[in-house]
């Protein structure tokens, strides 16, 4: 297998020599006149050593600079055994792994996706006012509570890659002045990673609604933030995935962050325009496909990156 994916490799990137363990290519994002771009291929990682392009994913630069073709001769051979946890040294503040934690839906949870009582009419048209359908609702599983802690709110339970509930977002139907009401639980989980094709492109968004309008393959941060030790962050470093950003224009300057640390890691990024709306929750599905159609990709060079930081006026 090794060997057809070094041909693959090859094929995409040109000649290399030998070092030890590591292959040497030309670089094909600074171009240097010299073979600097060290790619191991049993700890299926790259680094050049003049532009300090690096990536935790060898796939990703068949994505890159190969073809669709190279691509699926690549997938075909299957993913390579990686342990994440073996290199504690790549991602600060990396901290032990937690156990699983158990959670379960609100006792009083009733579901929306099949035939309900005239109780959940509330919840369904707060649902179908922003934008969602009926399919929609059996896609992402929705429910409500009329009563108990949760009362008069719509939930959205999210999934583990073994389909397990390890988390849910509750959010008011009524006014409450509290919106949201989610499990004492740690966030640190892929929001319904059994629904996400890592092999395709990822959408990053800030709430479950925005990931909902936005379609297939969103992902929720559930906050404003993407940590390098993050469950999100390393899986998407380790299937070397290209990565739409779409966050709320108020979080701008972390959105460069994150950017710029997903850039420094060799992938793919684009940033899909947001603005006038305050999140992508306020658009219809066909705008935000419409925008992420035309969406600014700043995985080129870092000279696009910060282009894209001056047009905005961010300072990082």
């Amino acid at each position: 297998m090794q060997k057809e994916k070094l041909r693959i490799l090859k094929r995409t990137l040109g000649s290399s020599y030998r070092s030890g363990d590591e292959l040497l290519f030309a670089c094909p994002k600074c171009k240097h006149h010299k073979k600097k771009l060290s790619v191991n291929m049993e700890l299926d990682k790259f680094k050049c050593w003049v532009c300090e392009y690096a990536g935790r994913s060898v796939r990703a630069l068949i994505r890159s600079y190969g073809n669709s073709r190279l691509l699926n001769e690549w997938d075909a051979l299957g993913e390579s055994a990686i342990d994440l946890c073996s290199f504690e040294n790549i991602f600060e503040d990396k901290t032990q792994a937690e156990e699983n934690e158990k959670v379960s839906l609100p006792l009083e949870f009733e579901t929306l996706t099949g035939k309900t009582s005239s109780t959940a009419s509330p919840a369904k048209k707060y649902l179908f006012d922003r934008g969602l359908t009926q399919r929609d609702i059996v896609q992402w599983k929705i429910g409500y509570c009329t009563h108990g802690d949760f009362e008069n709110r719509v939930v959205v339970p999210s999934f583990s890659i073994d389909g397990d509930l390890n988390y849910f977002i509750a959010r008011s139907y009524n006014g409450n002045w509290k919106k949201y009401m989610n499990p004492p639980v740690s966030r640190d989980i892929i929001f319904n990673e059994l629904m996400i094709d890592w092999k395709s492109d990822i959408i990053i968004v800030e709430g479950v609604f925005d990931a909902i309008i936005a379609g297939t393959n969103s992902i929720p941060l559930l906050g404003s933030q993407l940590r390098e030790n993050s469950k999100l962050f390393q899986q998407i470093i380790s299937h070397g995935s290209k990565v739409f950003f779409a966050l709320d224009p108020d979080v701008e300057k972390k959105s460069a962050k994150m950017i710029k640390k997903m850039l420094t890691y060799g992938v793919e990024v684009a940033k899909i325009e947001i603005k006038p709306y305050s999140d992508v929750g306020e658009m219809s599905k066909e705008e935000f496909q419409k925008r992420k159609e035309t969406a600014s990709s700043l995985s080129t060079s870092f000279r696009d990156y910060f282009s894209y930081l001056l047009g905005h006026t961010v300072k990082i």
